[in-house]
């Protein structure tokens, strides 16, 4: 799962001067539908927040300063933006059609961070698939491999 998270990340950080944080970055695009799927059902959990700042810090190489920045950003739009539109407009365009896809696999790992879904994230990850044109297989393929990931977690990832 680290693997693919970290292409995805180092992906989206090829196009930008390393340490480089400019308020347009495509993470900070991430950084907000991560947190809006997290606030979906009414609840944000620390593990949540804590695998959201793991994703973040540990791909994107951000050292607290700058995570801190990204995602205080990324509240920062989530909590001006009416829809999803703002952000999976720009993203559209920025990504290719895989890193669509990756990111609707991240979405789905930050809605089993805590080990449980609901209908409420169902229906974020289903909006904003359909609005970054990612098909309803890929994104049920993408749910049914987080879980798989949820249920199984790497070794190194295990307590």
């Amino acid at each position: 799962m680290l693997e693919r998270l970290q292409s995805f990340f180092q992906n989206l950080a090829s196009s930008r001067p390393a340490g480089e944080i400019a308020p347009d970055d495509p993470l900070i695009a991430v950084a907000a539908l991560c947190i809006q799927v997290m606030e979906a059902d009414g609840i944000v959990l620390d593990v949540e927040t804590k695998r959201l700042r793991e994703l973040l810090s540990e791909q994107y190489g951000l050292d607290k300063a700058k995570l801190d920045a990204v995602l205080q950003a990324g509240h920062q739009a989530e909590s001006e933006a009416v829809d999803y539109y703002r952000f999976t407009s720009d993203l559209k365009r920025t990504l290719d059609e895989d890193q669509r896809h990756q990111l609707i696999g991240v979405l789905w790992d930050i809605v089993y961070a805590d080990g449980q879904r609901n209908e409420l994230e169902d229906h974020v990850v289903w909006r904003v698939a359909d609005l970054l044109g990612v098909s309803d297989r890929e994104r049920v393929q993408q749910r049914i491999d987080a879980a798989a990931r949820a249920d199984n977690p790497r070794e190194d990832d295990a307590p």
